[in-house]
Order: structure tokens, then sequence, then C-alpha cells
């Protein structure tokens, strides 16, 4: 049983074997630090430079963050500590019924629906947009991500003892003092651990980005530019990487860097979790 329980782990450690022993190819003749910051992506002139896509994925990932956790948090307050139980219960199967949506419809909905009005958004605001743009891939990831952190903070909030609840209010707090100062205060553990799990559920989500983002090889200057995240670059030009010598291998390294700082936020949010929880404790 004690091996079984180091499997996962070592699966991770065969995946990263595997794509560091397909990346040698162009690390062995191109540095690290020209790969990872290398602006020009051209494979068929041998320009390999991954950070356009670094920061497109950054961009997307930390925009959609800053739009769905204040509503994903304020949600899940009040469907535990508000709603009726009926409202509750209607509310919840809804979650998960968008939970099980495909992304690709997500994508679909987000080419129809939030590019237009990304669009038009940027001509009310006196700038040009496609609207295939970081605002547009931060949107649906938003929604993609919402299920993830209201359902995690509705477990965390209903971990938290009554007992806690009754007291606050017995000793004169609001409704809402009881929440800050004793729900909020006792399941911050929790909701970090909801927040991080949204991350990496938006840091590697690939189809529906790539029909929204508008996957250009740049920089984003500004929520209304268009970018390329890495899971989609490696989406978009899996299928014709033989055709070009190291592309394969530049491929692989994408892969690669994506799951080391999946890894590496993964690893930081459970150092933060666990002071978090002596803290608390």
């Amino acid at each position: 049983m004690r091996l079984i329980s180091f499997l996962p782990g070592l699966l991770v450690v065969l995946i990263l074997f595997g794509l560091y022993y397909k990346s040698r190819g162009i690390l062995g003749l191109k540095p690290l630090t020209s790969l990872l910051f290398g602006s020009e992506w051209k494979p068929l002139k041998g320009s390999f430079g991954f950070f356009p896509f670094i920061l497109g994925t950054f961009w997307v990932t930390l925009t959609a963050m800053i739009l769905a956790v204040p509503v994903s948090l304020l949600t899940a307050i009040y469907l535990s500590e508000y709603a009726p139980r009926s409202v509750r219960g209607a509310a919840k199967s809804f979650v998960d019924l968008l939970s099980g949506i495909p992304s690709v419809v997500f994508g679909v909905w987000g080419v129809l629906m939030v590019v237009p009005f990304v669009a038009k958004l940027a001509g009310w605001l006196g700038t040009y947009s496609s609207g295939y743009s970081v605002l547009s891939g931060a949107v649906v990831l938003a929604i993609m991500v919402f299920p993830t952190i209201i359902l995690v903070c509705l477990e965390v909030f209903a971990a938290v003892p009554r007992d806690l609840r009754d007291a606050s209010l017995a000793l004169g707090a609001t409704r809402w003092e009881t929440v800050k100062h004793v729900v909020l205060r006792k399941g911050a553990p929790g909701v970090f651990a909801a927040v991080v799990l949204g991350f990496s559920r938006a840091f590697g989500e690939t189809m529906a980005v790539l029909m929204v983002v508008g996957n250009m090889a740049q920089v984003p200057k500004s929520l209304f530019d268009s970018a390329y995240p890495l899971p989609a670059l490696i989406a978009n030009n899996y299928g014709e990487m033989m055709s070009v010598p190291l592309y394969d291998s530049a491929l692989m390294l994408a892969a690669l860097v994506l799951l080391l700082v999946v890894l590496v936020f993964n690893l930081g949010a459970r150092i933060t979790l666990t002071r978090i929880e002596r803290r608390v404790e």
C-alpha cells in the first residue's frame, strides 16, 4: 500500500523525465535563457523564443483569477450563510452542471458572445480590438473556474463548526461580522486551496482559450491585445512539428516549462497553506 501511495509522485517524475529527454535536442543547441526570454518565434528560421507565450499564459490566467475569485467567493458566502436551503440546492445543481460542460462548448460560446462584446467594449473605450484578446480568454476562463472555487469554498464553509457561528452571534456580532471574523478566518486555508485549484485549472486550460485569444506570438500590452498561451501553442502546432527540425523538441520544452510552472505554483501554495493552517490553529 505504501508503494501505491508513491505512484502519483513517481508518475509526475516520469513525465518530467520524458519531456526533458525529448527536449534535449533544442537544449543542446541553444541556451535555456535565450529560449525562455527570447521574443522571436520563427521555427522555419530556427528561432524558438518562448517569452511571448509565457507572458501570454500569465496575462490570461491572472486576469481570469482577478475576475473569478471575488465573484466565486461572494457566491459561496451567500449560498453558505444567507441563502434558503431550496435556493442553495438549486444553485449547487446549476454549478455542478456548469462544471460538466466541455471546454470546447465554452470556447464556442466565447467566440459567439464574448469576442464580439469585447470588440464593442474596446470601441466604447476609444481603442481597437478584434475581440480575440486576453480579456476574452480571461472571461471564458473565469466562468470555467467558477464551479471549482465555489464548490470547494462551500465544502470549507460547511466544515466550520456551527457552535462558532452561534457563539459569535450570541456575543452581539452581526451575521456579516460573523462571516468575516469567524467563517472566513477559520476557512482561510481552504479558501486559499480553492483559489489555487482554480488557478491550476485556468493555467492548463487549452481548447477554450485557443479559440478566443487570437493566437498571436506577441507580448500583450493591454487586455485588448491578442495573446498566445503555452497550452494553445502546443495544441495548435503538435501536428505539424515533424516537418521542421527541432520543432518537436521545442514543443516538448514548452510542455516541460508549463508543467514546471504548475508544479512550482502548487508547491508554493502547499507551503503557504501549511503556514496558514498553523497560524489559524
